[in-house]
């Protein structure tokens, strides 16, 4: 992961603490806080990458120096538990955070190419992303067997509801966005392009009531559009058992949905700006262009 970062030309440090392990799989409060804290304060430091997930991002919410962080803005990255991060940074400070690979998803030696491509598109260029369904995707155990991949072909994106819609991205994985309900880590979600995933741990049956208590938070009545990643195949959420949960959430009605879009659990990975502005152009027929952009300034 160090070489492939290295052969971007960015030089890589580590926090203190990064190799603590308790036994939650994770630090302690006080030492993942003063991680942060000082890769903030670092002048040196450019971007921040999460090494991994994990459970409980959220604990650290209450201790973070949110003007340190807002005088100090850092590419902040990562995925899954640390939903619960790069969400909060942006509703306490209006950064722009990213939802998109960990530290740790560098080490694919193997079908990482469009991972790694759009990772770049996010965080080297100013200019939109038009996002195209990847050619396949992987679901495997991969850091564990880099020589026997799993290769699927990808149906590229379904339209659950077609229209069109633009607006603020928030989002990221739906159960840790369900966390920071009622807590204000949770960026205002009037006007926005929401997007969402689970991973297999949740459950198809989980999935539907977690979308429920998303639809029934303050400003979701003014989404604009709603993104939904691809599920792991584990999950056995077919495309008809996605379209009933839908049918049967009247709060969705009137918006255009756009599911098995490139980001999740699988791979690869699409990296997307929290806070950074989606343009969806959904047509019947899975005939779904899909736009990002970083704000200008």
């Amino acid at each position: 992961a160090t070489q492939r970062l290295e052969d971007l030309g960015l030089q890589v440090s580590f926090g203190n603490h990064v190799e603590e392990v308790d036994r939650f799989g994770s630090s302690s409060i006080e030492h993942r806080v003063a991680d942060l804290h000082d890769a903030f304060a670092d002048p040196d430091v450019a971007a921040i990458l999460s090494v991994i997930g994990g459970i409980h991002t959220n604990q650290v919410l209450p201790y973070l120096d949110w003007d340190l962080i807002a005088e100090h803005p850092k590419i902040v990255c990562g995925y899954s538990d640390i939903t619960a991060l790069t969400c909060a940074i942006n509703a306490r400070t209006g950064l722009v955070t990213y939802n998109g690979p960990h530290y740790s998803t560098f080490a694919m030696r193997d079908h990482f190419e469009q991972t790694l491509a759009w990772f770049r598109a996010a965080l080297w260029s100013d200019q939109p992303i038009d996002v195209e369904p990847a050619a396949a995707w992987t679901d495997d155990l991969w850091h564990e067997d880099q020589d026997n991949r799993r290769v699927l072909p990808n149906e590229g994106h379904w339209t659950i509801a077609s229209g069109h819609a633009e607006g603020r991205l928030v989002g990221g994985n739906l159960l840790v966005m369900s966390l920071l309900h009622g807590t204000g880590y949770l960026p205002d979600l009037r006007d926005s392009v929401v997007f969402v995933e689970d991973d297999a741990a949740s459950g198809t049956f989980l999935f539907g009531p977690h979308l429920t208590q998303l639809a029934q938070q303050p400003g979701f009545d003014e989404v604009r559009g709603l993104l939904i990643g691809r599920f792991q195949a584990e999950f056995d959420m077919t495309r008809d058992q996605l379209e009933a949960i839908i049918r049967t959430r009247p709060e969705l009605d009137g918006i255009p949905i756009v599911a098995n879009v490139d980001f999740g659990h699988t791979y690869p990975i699409l990296t997307i700006p929290v806070g950074g502005t989606a343009v969806i152009d959904a047509e019947p027929g899975d005939r779904a262009q899909l736009t990002l952009t970083n704000p200008s300034d």
